[in-house]
């Protein structure tokens, strides 16, 4: 659950960056800057939009299987 929310607030993290150096900052559109927070935004959007909550499901399911067999194997 940890890595889920840590991936998922990095996506979130890296897509404001793009829109604080799209709204004028740190030179804005076509910087040096944007070009690096459209590469971070790019790896970001899998983090946020896939990664992050199928890997909270992941671990949601891992738990629950432990529950039901743990008692076969105590």
């Amino acid at each position: 659950a940890l890595l889920a929310l840590m991936m998922a607030n990095a996506g979130g993290a890296w897509d404001n960056a793009k829109k604080y150096v799209e709204a004028g900052a740190l030179g804005g559109k076509g910087s040096d800057a944007h070009k690096a927070t459209i590469v971070g935004d790019t790896v970001g959007d899998p983090f946020k939009d896939t990664s992050g909550p199928s890997m909270n499901i992941l671990l949601k399911l891992m738990a629950i299987v432990a529950v039901v067999f743990g008692p076969l194997f105590l």
